[in-house]
């Protein structure tokens, strides 16, 4: 079995009111991270009840909160009981339904699993705001498929490992460029297998989501469009080309974008604009969430041969995995283009302090930086600026900035620092700004500072507190 990260974090919010509710696109493994919990609790002894909402019986369970209450009377044994309720989005009016059973405060933790149906996001953020916590679960990650290629014998040391043993590392990134993260492909034995899975993942997100969502009109120019971004995938988006290639009315691609977004299957990225006038400041780039049903929808699904298309899914990788990084984080991912044609891959946007990142699939022996990237730095001036390539790690100054290169096998621990930066920033910071904030010649200062405008709220709560307890 497959180790996924996100289960811990599953696990620790067992123990919380709010509701689980797990999402993420179909099979890439919510249900058997359920069964996981499950499985944990009853070897804590501690009772859970299972319903699973493509199944009949318990589909007459959950016809009425009353009968649901029933059920779960019958298996409690006075204790709090953890109900699991898959496939949450089959059950009509799922928000209204699952508000009404947990403002009833019953002994009851609930977790639910639901796919990609935008009425069922609508529905769960409108009626139950302040009753969730959303765990978000993607294809298998590459350091998580390497992981489970290795045998769990180098879990502590895996980007070590893959850097020792570059030649085999490089044939995992082949293998993963090439069939993409969805759990049932990786372990799939044979390229036929595999091929037979990713088509049954396709076509059950083209019936079941799409088709549901365009009741039956279109489904053929949405299938269409799919196949003309993954052709473009870190290409800017043009609406009249996608337009005139499907033969579709602008609003229409439009509508087809915003589906395809919301239910997991491509990713757009906007442009950074600092308010230059030469900067790009519209169109976003397209990826797609999983590179393998990338690869598949222009049938090049385990045919990846040249250095050009490893280029592109190798970019495509690195942005899933700096999304993921980024899930309900105050950070935000874009690209940059000015209309010179400099562009650098992504920037996050981190205020006044952006982080450049290119992307190279190539194993450089020594620093490059591109004429792009030097104009970004010039412009912006980040005191950091990533090169994510296949081999080579160092650093160069470069003006006030520091360019950083990162071997891919070693980005693990960088995305991790990039995740809990903001936290580390404020809690290093926290008393110092306050203190600061009482000397009126660093007030002027600070001001300036991006700490200042993150916490704005809470230094001038703190600072007024102080100023009173001084007095």
């Amino acid at each position: 079995m497959i180790r996924r990260n996100i289960l811990n974090g599953l696990l620790n919010h067992l123990h919380e009111p709010e509701i689980t509710l797990i999402t993420g696109p179909r099979q890439v493994g919510k249900t058997t991270l359920m069964h996981l919990m499950a499985e944990k609790l009853a070897a804590e002894g501690l009772p859970s009840i299972f319903l699973h909402l493509d199944n009949e019986a318990d589909n007459k369970v959950m016809a009425s909160q009353a009968g649901l209450i029933a059920r779960m009377q019958n298996e409690s044994d006075g204790r709090k009981l953890f109900v699991f309720i898959d496939e949450i989005q089959l059950k009509e009016n799922a928000g209204l339904f699952m508000k009404g059973l947990y403002d009833m405060n019953l002994p009851v933790k609930f977790i639910l699993s639901g796919s990609g149906s935008i009425e069922l996001r609508a529905n769960i953020q409108e009626s139950m705001c302040g009753r969730k916590r959303v765990f978000e679960v993607m294809p298998v990650s590459f350091f998580e498929f390497a992981d489970f290629r290795t045998g769990y014998a180098h879990t502590d040391h895996l980007g070590s490992y893959l850097m020792n043993d570059f030649t085999g590392g490089l044939t995992l990134l082949n293998e993963y460029l090439n069939f993409g993260g969805y759990p049932r492909v990786i372990t799939a034995t044979t390229v036929h297998e595999k091929i037979d899975v990713i088509n049954e993942i396709y076509q059950s997100y083209m019936t079941r989501d799409i088709q549901q969502l365009l009741r039956g009109h279109g489904p053929e120019i949405y299938g269409r469009m799919i196949s003309l971004l993954a052709a473009q995938t870190g290409g800017m988006i043009n609406l009249s080309n996608l337009s005139n290639e499907t033969r579709a009315a602008l609003p229409t691609i439009q509508k087809y974008l915003w589906y395809a977004e919301r239910t997991w299957f491509i990713k757009m990225i906007p442009p950074l604009h600092g308010n230059k006038v030469k900067e790009i400041t519209k169109s976003p780039v397209v990826y797609f969430v999983d590179h393998g049903m990338r690869n598949f929808a222009i049938r090049m699904f385990g045919n990846i041969h040249n250095h050009r298309d490893h280029g592109f899914v190798f970019q495509n990788l690195v942005c899933t995995m700096l999304i993921n990084t980024l899930q309900r984080h105050i950070y935000d991912l874009h690209f940059w283009r000015t209309i010179n044609k400099a562009e650098v891959d992504f920037v996050i946007d981190r205020y006044e302090n952006p982080l450049p990142v290119e992307v190279k699939y190539a194993s450089l022996s020594k620093p490059e930086i591109t004429r792009s990237l030097r104009s970004f730095i010039d412009h912006y001036s980040p005191t950091d600026a990533w090169v994510i390539n296949l081999s080579y790690s160092g650093k160069l100054a470069l003006g006030s900035s520091t360019v950083h290169f990162i071997p891919f096998f070693r980005l693990q621990p960088f995305l991790e620092e990039l995740r809990t930066e903001p936290e580390r920033l404020f809690r290093v910071s926290e008393q110092e700004v306050v203190y600061n904030l009482m000397q009126p010649a660093a007030n002027k200062r600070l001001r300036k500072t991006n700490l200042y405008s993150n916490f704005h709220p809470f230094v001038h709560n703190q600072y007024n507190l102080l100023r009173h307890e001084s007095h």
